[in-house]
């Protein structure tokens, strides 16, 4: 049984933000930041706090170089590496270490680069970090001080408080370490404790009373010298964990982060989706609405979703979306991938069955199998495979779909990715904004599948029972 604490005991012992001298003080400093941010997103899911912005899906030298180029001073590219194997996103994070650190020297720029990574705490950590010190450090000849840690994502409710990642669910905090998150087969830990949390995936090379600990405590009391005095003593890629509660929090760091990179200091970082907005000093818009996504020629269409995350929330929102009449349900047997003729039979039928409804101008919804494939102990890497295997078919019905939807939306980490990378086979997108807290959607570009047409993606662990039954009825005018 899990432990339950009340969100409230955990944050009253808190004092308020100071907005207003939070303002001021990062109009005083943001200004003098001119690094190109440069953001490697483990899934597609990492843009969902931004907007305005582009991301990337390959990371060729000619398309980084572009990043730099843009007029924006952050980009993304998506290497959705959380569905790699560890041989796969080492070779990964070395290539766009080799080329970000030769570009920002060919283009005499400064740069940042951010690993933003799963707020629930699942990835290919610390590999992926770690690779991109040692690359970086062959090449510039300089050491990286130290690796910053925060994965606070309030729209997901992920708390960072005394050291300890909570994930909340409704009016309760639960440690992380005892969420289902920390039982993925592939990336499952058992720390809460962010500093133990650092020891134990690390295998102890980085010990948890090594780490440097920005308190919320030093934040609220907007202690900026003494959080630079922090950083300034961090050495040795040492870890520096930040505690948040709200994005003002996170501003206050990334004040005193400025003023010790002014000074020498080198990070990394492995973050969620949050301190990319704050550090690209992007705004807060308003959540999308139906006139804002849908043309008034494609209002008769049929939308197409597609769910393939196996998480509970995700299947809990799947049984509320099943309680609209109005959308065709057709579920998808994955486990036949096992049987490789009778798999490519299913997914043809689920396709020509998805192309039927959709050209009649119903709304379709694609969801595999929801039991997991479970081969059995010692069959991770195996699993993660079917488990690619799965996505590219479901992809595969996306990329060959005849009929144009009004809307498409993936629900999923991998599923999300794939279907846009290699479904819609979208090359550069821009993040027009998010249509839920957390739930990012792109425009995808003129050399997608489906030119200009709204692309949702919706993570699996985010939002409440009813956020895609919601979202769906906003897409469709109804809400």
């Amino acid at each position: 049984m899990i432990e339950k604490r009340e969100v409230v005991e955990e944050l009253i012992q808190f004092s308020s933000v100071k907005k207003e001298a939070i303002n001021k003080l990062w109009a005083e400093v943001r200004p003098s930041f001119n690094h190109k941010i440069v953001v490697l997103d483990d899934d597609p899911t990492g843009v969902q706090t931004v907007h305005g912005v582009f991301v990337y899906t390959d990371w060729t030298e000619e398309t980084i170089e572009q990043g730099f180029l843009d007029e924006t001073q952050i980009f993304f590219i998506l290497t959705n590496s959380r569905a790699f194997t560890a041989q796969e996103t080492e070779q990964v994070h070395r290539d766009i270490a080799e080329r970000v650190e030769r570009l920002s020297q060919k283009l005499n720029q400064p740069y940042m680069i951010i690993s933003r990574g799963d707020s629930t705490l699942r990835g290919h950590y610390p590999l992926e970090t770690k690779v991109m010190k040692e690359t970086i450090e062959q090449q510039k000849k300089q050491e990286i001080d130290g690796e910053i840690l925060l994965p606070f994502f309030k729209e997901g409710g992920r708390l960072t408080v005394n050291n300890i990642h909570y994930v909340q669910y409704t009016d309760a905090l639960v440690p992380a370490g005892e969420t289902e998150f920390a039982k993925d087969r592939t990336f499952g830990f058992t720390s809460s404790h962010l500093g133990e949390w650092i020891e134990e995936k690390t295998e102890g090379a980085y010990r948890a009373g090594d780490t440097t600990y920005i308190s919320l405590t030093s934040i609220r009391q907007l202690a900026i010298e003494d959080i630079v005095n922090q950083l300034i003593n961090v050495s040795n890629f040492n870890k520096v964990v930040v505690n948040a509660l709200d994005e003002e929090d996170v501003r206050v760091f990334s004040i005193a982060l400025i003023l010790a990179m002014q000074k020498g200091k080198r990070f990394l970082f492995r973050t969620a989706a949050t301190f990319t907005k704050i550090i690209g000093n992007i705004s807060s818009k308003p959540l999308l609405k139906h006139d804002d996504l849908i043309e008034k020629s494609e209002e008769n269409g049929g939308g197409l979703i597609v769910v393939g995350s196996h998480v509970q929330k995700t299947t809990e929102q799947l049984q509320e979306l099943q309680t609209l009449s109005s959308l065709t349900f057709i579920e998808l047997d994955c486990h036949l991938v096992l049987n490789r003729e009778e798999f490519i039979r299913e997914v043809e039928r689920v396709k020509s069955e998805a192309q039927t409804s959709v050209a009649k101008g119903e709304t379709t919804v694609i969801y595999t199998k929801r039991e997991r494939l479970d081969l059995g102990e010692g069959k991770k890497e195996e699993e993660l495979k079917l488990s690619v295997e799965i996505s590219a078919a479901v992809t595969s019905i996306v990329r060959d779909f005849e009929i144009r939807p009004k809307y498409i939306i993936a629900k999923g980490g991998i599923t999300s990715s794939d279907v846009g990378t290699k479904g819609l086979q979208v090359k550069k997108a821009t993040v027009v904004g998010q249509i839920a807290p957390g739930i990012p959607v792109w425009k995808t570009g003129s050399d997608s599948v489906f030119p200009h047409i709204p692309y949702v993606i919706f993570p699996g662990n985010v939002g409440t029972v009813t956020t895609l039954k919601n979202v769906v009825l906003e897409l469709e005018g109804k809400h």
